[in-house]
C-alpha cells in the first residue's frame, strides 16, 4: 500500500477533484450569479459528498403549515375593493401597511400611531395598526434601518398575494443576486467573500439545509465527536420565553418544539461563512407565511458597506444568542472554542465550533 501510494499521481487526483467541485458549484448557481472557489493555500477542496441545494429540505417529523393555509394579501370578497394590487405604489405592489394582510404581525410604526391607536398598541393589539415595510426601494433593495438594527421578523408577500412579483415587500424570495466565492483562509479553513461591492442592508443569501426536529438535532449532536464542527441553527425566534399566561399558553411556542436547520450534509455556500467578533453581516428571520412560526428563512444581509473581495463574516454568538439564561450560558462556556477572527474586539472564544474543517 505504501509503495502504491508513493506512485499515485496526487496532483492529477487533486485536479480531478477540483474540477468536480467546480462543476458542482456551476450547477448550484443555476441561472443566478456565478459561484466560484479559489485555493491559494494548498491543494484541498471541500468534501465532494456535500450536497448543494437551492432551498430547505424537510426532514422526518417536520410538519410545516399546509400550503392551503397560507393567506395572501389582496384577496377580496365579492363586492369589496381589492386592497393590494400590482399597480399600487408606483407599480411596486402593496402600499398601505394597515390593510396588507402579510404585514399583520410586522413591526408597528409607532411614529404613525394616533391617540386611539396608541391605546390599542399599549394593550397588545396590533391588527389594523400602521406597520413598517421591510425594504427601501433602492437598487438594490436594502433593509430599512429599523429592521437592520432591531432584528424584528421580516414578512414578505407570497405566491397567493395579488400584489405582483415586483411588490416592494419581495426580496429574499427572489434568491441570491450577487456573485460569491468560496476561498481558503490561512488559519480558519474555508471562507466566503463577495465579488462585488455590497451596500449596507443588501441581501446576500439564505442559510439552507435539512430542517429536522429538535430531538433529531440532539441525537446528531450527541453522536458527533469532540471538536466536531456544528452547522445546526435553531429556528427559535418565535419562542415565548418564560410565558406564564394561562390564556395563551396553548399557542406559545416552546423551545423543545422548535425545528433546527442542519447544513452539514446539504446546504449552500453560506455554510462557509466564518465567525467574527466584529462582523460585517447579520442573519435575519424572513417569513412568507405569517401563520407558520416554526419554518422560515434565515437570511444574511450586509450590516455595513462591504468592499468586494472582503471576507463575509457574522457573529456566531450575536446578541440574540448571547441573551441566554445563566444555566444555558454555563453550558456554552464549557464548549467554548478559541476564536481566531483577528478583530480588535475579539472575545477570545465562542460557545461552539463552526470553523470549516479540512
Amino acid at each position: 500500500m505504501i509503495a502504491t501510494a508513493a506512485r499515485t499521481p496526487t496532483l492529477r487526483a487533486n485536479y480531478i477533484i477540483a474540477c468536480a467541485f467546480d462543476e458542482t458549484l456551476r450547477q448550484a448557481a443555476g441561472r443566478g450569479p456565478r459561484l466560484s472557489i479559489v485555493n491559494d493555500v494548498d491543494t484541498l477542496r471541500p468534501p465532494l459528498d456535500f450536497r448543494f441545494i437551492m432551498k430547505n429540505v424537510i426532514g422526518a417529523g417536520v410538519e410545516p403549515v399546509d400550503a392551503d393555509a397560507v393567506v395572501g394579501c389582496g384577496a377580496r370578497k365579492p363586492g369589496a375593493p381589492q386592497r393590494c394590487r400590482p399597480d399600487m405604489g408606483q407599480n411596486i405592489g402593496c402600499e398601505y401597511t394597515k390593510v396588507c394582510d402579510c404585514l399583520e404581525y410586522a413591526a408597528v410604526d409607532e411614529k404613525r400611531l394616533n391617540a386611539e391607536e396608541k391605546v390599542l398598541y399599549a394593550s397588545g393589539e396590533v391588527a389594523g395598526l400602521p406597520k413598517r415595510f421591510p425594504y427601501l426601494q433602492s437598487r438594490p433593495k436594502t433593509l430599512q434601518s429599523f429592521y437592520l438594527n432591531s432584528r424584528s421578523p421580516i414578512y414578505e408577500c407570497n405566491p397567493r398575494c395579488a400584489c405582483g412579483s415586483n411588490c416592494k415587500t419581495r426580496n429574499v424570495q427572489h434568491g441570491r443576486q450577487v456573485p460569491l466565492e468560496i476561498f481558503k483562509t490561512t488559519n480558519r479553513g474555508w471562507g466566503l467573500r463577495c465579488l462585488e461591492d455590497l451596500h449596507q442592508g443588501q441581501f446576500i443569501d439564505t442559510y439552507v439545509g435539512e430542517i429536522i426536529t429538535n430531538e433529531e438535532a440532539d441525537r446528531r449532536e450527541e453522536g458527533a465527536g469532540p471538536g466536531k464542527a456544528s452547522y445546526l441553527y435553531e429556528l427559535d425566534k418565535e419562542v415565548c420565553p418564560g410565558c406564564d399566561d394561562p390564556f395563551h399558553d396553548f399557542q406559545c411556542l416552546k423551545k423543545e418544539d422548535c425545528y433546527v436547520v442542519d447544513g452539514e450534509f446539504m446546504g449552500n455556500v453560506t455554510r462557509f461563512i466564518n465567525h467574527s467578533c466584529q462582523p460585517n453581516c447579520r442573519q435575519y428571520t424572513v417569513s412568507y407565511n405569517k401563520y407558520d412560526r416554526r419554518v422560515y428563512e434565515l437570511a444574511f444581509f450586509a450590516y455595513i458597506d462591504i468592499v468586494k473581495g472582503t471576507e463575509l463574516t457574522f457573529d456566531y454568538m450575536d446578541q440574540d444568542d448571547v441573551e441566554a439564561d445563566v444555566e444555558e450560558q454555563g453550558d456554552l462556556d464549557k464548549k467554548a472554542q478559541p476564536c481566531m477572527c483577528g478583530a480588535e474586539n475579539c472575545r477570545g472564544s465562542f460557545g461552539f465550533t463552526t470553523y470549516e474543517k479540512e
